[in-house]
């Protein structure tokens, strides 16, 4: 009896890495509980010693947010030299969601265009940039410099000249984006005028993504884990021998943080996968978190937030409670909303290798 047939399997592929995803999900719990305590709590808790040396800590939420997100980015390239370009479609359409993301959570309603009509104002209520635009223009920047760099020695390169570079030139790019229409202002970060401009901002983006780089040899969990810690542990007391600036466009400061980021990181892969483990789903769906919990904790466009129908009158544990709560609901929804789409498209669902093997022509006793 003869066959010929195809034979195909299924298998996971596991390119996550085990530290990256608990990392991202403390980054977004930090996030979400540190924005629901600057709304709710009372003038009276949050001028107390302890919560103030909260807020001192809560600095690296963000920068660590940064610095996994371009670490994801450059790991899931591999070792393969055409990777940056055969997936730079896939890059580009994520960078374009995050920024359209990061615009749509400020939009300030048709009233409050209308009311303020075709004005500069207008134009920089509308356009207000932030953290997601921040990593959108990085990811789409960094993307399009990795698929042009030269497929051996370029990734390294472009990574180092790009993280040396920003951060000094920062100052120097506040200094030459006054006068521009407020967008470009807020993009560039002149005048304060934006929590999270490309300068300084996105070093901590590149950052990550150097660290990727360089440590792609070592395996993943406790080796990475070891000099992920002694890296960032090493930066820190160089910087804390160097004149403190802690400005918001210093160089000293992203290299401070940048050296916390990485700490953090490299602990994050030294603790127990079952510790790690349960931060790891908030950090899969910590982009639908964030996104969701800001116009809960702070309005959207007619809609009042906590912020203005709740703050700032609580106390600590009802407000923690809240943040907690918070969290959980986002993180439920959004998993919910995951759900959906892996039903509606089957074929996208997880990540995938597809094997096929076609057997040979032949004979079975029979």
């Amino acid at each position: 009896m003869s066959q010929l047939g195809p034979t195909f399997t299924f298998q996971k592929r596991e390119t996550r890495h085990p530290g990256l995803d608990g990392a991202r999900g403390l980054a977004v719990l930090a996030m979400v509980v540190g924005h629901t305590l600057d709304a709710l709590l009372s003038p009276a808790v949050r001028a107390h010693p302890w919560i103030q040396t909260y807020w001192t800590f809560r600095g690296i939420t963000a920068p660590l947010f940064l610095l996994v997100s371009g670490w994801a980015v450059v790991a899931a390239l591999g070792s393969r030299p055409t990777a940056a370009r055969d997936t730079y479609g896939k890059r580009l359409r994520r960078a374009l969601l995050l920024i359209f993301l990061g615009y749509l959570v400020h939009w300030p309603g048709w009233s409050a265009v209308r009311h303020m009509g075709w004005t500069e104002k207008m134009l920089t209520t509308v356009l207000t940039f932030d953290a997601l635009q921040c990593i959108g223009f990085a990811l789409l920047f960094g993307a399009t410099l990795l698929a042009l760099a030269p497929a051996r020695w370029g990734r390294g390169l472009v990574l180092v000249a790009v993280v040396v570079a920003l951060p000094l030139v920062s100052s120097t790019m506040w200094s030459l984006g006054e006068g521009l229409p407020g967008p470009l202002r807020q993009f560039i970060g002149s005048g304060g005028t934006s929590r999270f401009p490309f300068f300084p901002w996105a070093s901590y983006f590149f950052a990550g993504a150097l660290a990727a780089h360089v440590l792609n040899v070592l395996r993943p969990g406790w080796t990475q884990g070891l000099a992920l810690a002694v890296l960032g542990g090493g930066l820190i007391w160089f910087m804390r021998g160097q004149p403190a600036d802690w400005g918001p466009a210093s160089a000293w400061l992203v290299a401070y943080r940048v050296g916390q980021g990485l700490l953090v990181l490299g602990l994050v892969n030294l603790l127990p996968q079952r510790v790690s483990g349960t931060l790891a789903p908030l950090g899969r769906l910590s982009l639908w978190i964030y996104v969701l919990h800001l116009p809960i904790v702070y309005g959207w466009a007619s809609y009042s937030g906590m912020s203005s129908r709740i703050g700032p009158t609580l106390g600590l544990p009802a407000a923690l409670s809240i943040g907690v709560g918070l969290l959980l609901g986002c993180a439920l929804v959004a998993r919910i909303g995951s759900w959906l789409r892996d039903q509606a498209r089957p074929w996208r669902t997880g990540s995938t290798t597809l094997e096929a093997s076609v057997g040979s022509l032949g004979s079975r006793g029979g």
